[in-house]
């Protein structure tokens, strides 16, 4: 899962970059047009070079199996641990409305903010693709639940002070720590969802996680500009932060298994 982690914020490292770079040098257009050549290619070797091979599972079997909630051992885990996804997604989402304006701000609107907006938003994928391998590889180790409870803790050390930061340079070293957190978060939720999962069930958990994480993104996105607009820029930090540790004690108030230290990884 950090390895696949690692491809995923590849492109979240390289797009905000690109993208602030094609803005700056062009115009906004460009970043569209980009994307649009990006997404061809990929499903051209999506449809030539992936292949699936599996077993379908009959109509009969699945009306005798119920619903998936009632397939799996423990739903209420599995619930929970969507539920987080949501929780880390909004918190990463709600920052996206307002970096450029943050940005700006810090650098009081002079030099090329476009460009330094991108690059901060670029960081965390940055240290994501650093430490989500060896975070996944101490959990296979460990236990999984050791790099998830890293993980928040050491994401609502680093989001408080974002919002009070007073330099440009202090918000990007904040940012890109925000990355060891989500190498942490992301890798680990997907790891206990497909360890309390049937194979079976894989695609449809992981079909809800996604879900989870898209509405994670559209209410991250919302309470962020409303945050913003209510309060200030720092409102959205410490807003962030405290989902995660709301997060962080339902989890471990919930779900029994976190607090093992000493017992392999459900």
């Amino acid at each position: 899962m950090g390895i696949l982690t690692t491809g995923y914020v590849s492109g979240n490292l390289i797009g905000p970059v690109l993208g602030g770079i094609l803005a700056q040098v062009f115009s906004i257009r460009w970043t569209f047009m980009l994307t649009a050549i990006f997404l061809g290619i990929v499903f051209v070797l999506s449809g030539t070079l992936v292949h699936e091979h599996f077993t379908p599972i009959s109509a009969a079997k699945q009306a005798q199996a119920g619903s998936w909630l009632s397939q799996l051992k423990s739903p209420k885990l599995i619930i929970i641990l969507l539920v987080s996804t949501m929780i880390i997604q909004m918190g990463n989402n709600s920052i996206t409305p307002i970096i450029s304006l943050y940005v700006r701000q810090l650098m009081h609107g002079t030099g090329p903010v476009t460009l330094v907006a991108g690059i901060i938003a670029a960081l965390p994928g940055l240290s994501t693709l650093l430490a989500a391998p060896k975070l996944g590889e101490y959990g296979d180790r460990h236990g999984t639940r050791r790099v998830l409870v890293f993980g928040y803790i050491f994401a609502v050390l680093m989001y408080f002070p974002q919002g009070f930061v007073s330099s440009v340079w202090l918000l990007g070293i904040l940012r890109f720590m925000i990355g060891v957190s989500d190498g942490a978060l992301f890798p680990a939720v997907q790891t206990l969802l497909t360890k309390n999962s049937p194979q079976s069930l894989t695609g449809t958990v992981f079909s809800w996680n996604q879900s989870f994480q898209a509405l994670g993104s559209m209410l991250g996105a919302m309470l962020g500009g409303f945050i913003a607009n209510w309060f200030n820029y720092s409102g959205v930090f410490t807003f962030t932060a405290l989902s995660l540790l709301v997060n962080l004690i339902l989890l471990w108030w919930l779900v029994p298994a976190i607090r093992q230290w000493h017992v392999k990884a459900a």
